[in-house]
């Protein structure tokens, strides 16, 4: 892009058609240590039941940042992030033949008159309620296999799932339910009014499924990692690249990795000039792994500060949680316990322990075993370490957790201070974990 008089502040309501493509325009140009405020749409099942969005998400505009170049990266501290829904609907997804083509999250067709990405409207209420807008068609790609309606209390601290009479009556009224933004394209999931789950409490703790960087070709925003990415491997739509394509040119931005919430530092690689940094995708709540394959989607505004760091080049991102949600063993090691541990250490004649702080590396594969490989040979690559050391201090200093099934973990362990200075993310570190 052309870049005018960078922004202190960019606020950003506009979203993508579901491609993250950097030949597309971006908003900004936002200054260097600048802020990003964006109003959010909901991500996985509002874009899976409107095939007109391409990518089974709509994630906003990317947003430019000032002096970020290729082989950069770009901190993004997650200032704050605050849910607008008053209800959403989710659950098990089914798939419905016919009305896609080769991947129903990226090429929806409409089944009556095969028109790829199909415009549609919404009569009534449930299942059957997306319409193809050329032939009037059932067009939604996507019905649920056991689904729910939740609703949350208005300090945000907890969901109730509804029963059928409620689902219905907030089916007729989806958009304002759910709160969608005025740009946003997508159906509302809520018109599906499931109601499997009847007075389920859940707690709530919102964070962004999608968080990142602009990859350096044109990919459906959903697939922008390493397993669903999988999926676009000799596809039949437009979008389809080679194993080499999607490895280079991914920046693992849909990560699902519920650590990914207000307070947390993201470090992100630039594989296209400015960045793009773009978000969506917020959920409301979510466990470990995303078992049910989608969780409450939500509408919401988050406010980020970001920052480059020259000549940082990242495969992938990098991850410093807030304190409380670090792995027992990779937590900071307090004062009294380094006493504890240099006694110890000297009388066995050694006169110094580690410096060492958290970090957690992400990585993501077509499964789980793929996934741990790739943020293990990341963070060897990264902190110049032998892989069997990289394994070896995730097993006692720190932990491997899943982020999502099929394929996004993250490796968190103790990393040495000199190692952390070499790379650049010393400093980041000490502000995350308040470290002299």
């Amino acid at each position: 892009m052309e870049c005018s008089v960078s922004r202190e502040m960019v606020f950003v309501n506009t979203f993508t058609n579901g491609i993250l493509d950097p030949s597309q325009p971006m908003l900004g140009p936002v200054r260097d240590k600048g802020y990003i405020v964006a109003h959010t749409a909901p991500g996985c099942w509002g874009p899976m039941i409107t095939p007109s969005i391409r990518g089974g998400h709509e994630v906003t505009q990317p947003v430019y940042v000032e002096g970020a170049e290729v082989g950069d990266a770009i901190v993004i501290r997650i200032l704050s992030i605050q849910v607008t829904s008053i209800v959403t609907a989710s659950g098990n997804d089914q798939v419905i033949e016919g009305r896609f083509l080769g991947d129903p999250y990226v090429a929806g067709r409409c089944p009556g008159c095969g028109v790829l990405y199909p415009e549609t409207y919404v009569v009534g209420t449930g299942p059957e309620a997306v319409r193809c807008a050329h032939c009037g068609t059932e067009a939604s790609p996507f019905v649920f296999a056991h689904g729910y309606t939740i609703a949350f209390d208005h300090r945000h601290q907890l969901g109730v799932t509804l029963h059928r009479e409620a689902a219905g009556r907030i089916a007729s009224d989806g958009r304002y339910y759910m709160a969608i933004p005025g740009k946003s394209k997508q159906n509302p999931i809520v018109t599906f009014a499931p109601s499997d789950l009847v007075g389920t409490v859940a707690r709530m703790r919102p964070f962004l499924g999608q968080l990142g960087t602009t990859p350096s070709v044109p990919i459906p925003d959903s697939h922008n990692a390493g397993d669903f990415g999988t999926f676009l491997i000799g596809a039949p739509h437009e979008y389809a690249l080679t194993p080499d394509q999607l490895a280079q040119a991914r920046t693992d931005g849909h990560m699902d990795i519920n650590r990914v919430r207000e307070g947390a530092i993201l470090i992100c690689p630039v594989k296209v000039r400015g960045g793009g940094v773009y978000m969506g995708d917020m959920h409301a709540l979510q466990g470990d792994g995303e078992i049910a394959g989608h969780t409450c989607d939500v509408s919401g505004v988050v406010t980020l500060q970001v920052e480059v760091i020259k000549g940082l080049t990242l495969e992938g991102p990098v991850l410093l949680p807030v304190p409380e949600d670090l792995p027992y063993l990779a937590r900071p090691l307090s004062v009294v316990e380094k006493e504890i541990a240099l006694r110890e250490a000297r009388r066995w004649g050694l006169n110094h322990i580690e410096e060492t702080a958290p970090v957690s590396v992400i990585g993501t594969g077509p499964n789980l075993n793929a996934a741990a490989e790739n943020a293990l040979e990341r963070a060897a690559r990264l902190f110049d370490m032998a892989i069997p050391e990289v394994k070896n201090r995730a097993t006692i200093t720190g932990a491997i957790e899943i982020g999502r099934l099929p394929g996004v973990v993250t490796v968190t362990f103790r990393v040495p201070i000199d190692r952390l200075e070499r790379t650049g993310l010393l400093p980041l570190v000490r502000e995350q974990y308040g470290l002299e």
